[in-house]
C-alpha cells in the first residue's frame, strides 16, 4: 500500500526567489533563523513576502539579509515596523565563517531561495551559496529544459 504523506500546516512557504535557480548555479544552501519583531511574524503569516532582488551579507561579524520586503501589518497601526529594513539572519560563528570564506575566495554570493515556517513555527530562510550564470549558461538551461519538456511530451503521445 502505498502512503501518501500529507502536506504539513505548519511548513508553509512564505516567498520564494524562483528567478535565482535561473540566474545562479547553487553550489550549497544553508536553513537560516531570521531574527523578526513581532508584527514582521504576523505579516509573514500573511503570505505577502518578497525576496526576489534580496541577498546575504556578512558584516562585522553578523549575517545580515538585506534588500528583503515584508509588508506592514495594517492592525499594527504606529507599532509597525520598516518594509525594507536589514534582518539579521541566525547561523553559527562556524557556519557563517565557512559562508564568509567561500563569498570572499570563490567569488561567490548568498541568494536567499525561500522563507517558510518550520514544523515548530518558526520563520526560517533558505539560503544559497551560488555562483553567477553567464549569458551562454543561462540558454544552456534554457535549452535543456525546453528538450526535457518535448521528450516528455513525445514519450506522452506513443505510449
Amino acid at each position: 500500500m502505498i502512503q501518501v504523506r500529507k502536506a504539513d500546516p505548519n511548513n508553509k512557504t512564505v516567498a520564494e526567489n524562483r528567478k535565482a535557480r535561473f540566474s545562479y548555479e547553487v553550489i550549497d544552501t544553508l536553513e537560516a533563523g531570521l531574527a523578526l519583531t513581532g508584527t514582521e511574524v504576523k505579516s509573514l503569516r500573511g503570505g505577502q513576502a518578497n525576496i526576489q532582488d534580496s541577498y546575504a551579507s556578512v558584516e562585522g561579524g553578523e549575517l545580515w539579509l538585506i534588500n528583503s520586503y515584508l509588508p506592514e501589518y495594517l492592525q499594527a497601526n504606529r507599532f509597525n515596523h520598516e518594509p525594507r529594513r536589514r534582518r539579521k539572519l541566525l547561523v553559527s560563528k562556524r557556519e557563517m565563517a565557512k559562508l564568509a570564506q567561500s563569498v570572499d575566495r570563490e567569488g561567490m554570493t548568498m541568494v536567499p531561495l525561500k522563507i517558510y515556517f518550520n514544523d515548530r513555527g518558526r520563520a526560517k530562510l533558505l539560503l544559497a551559496v551560488a555562483r553567477g550564470k553567464k549569458l551562454h549558461d543561462k540558454r544552456e538551461t534554457e535549452k535543456q529544459r525546453d528538450w526535457a519538456r518535448d521528450k516528455s511530451r513525445l514519450m506522452k503521445d506513443r505510449g
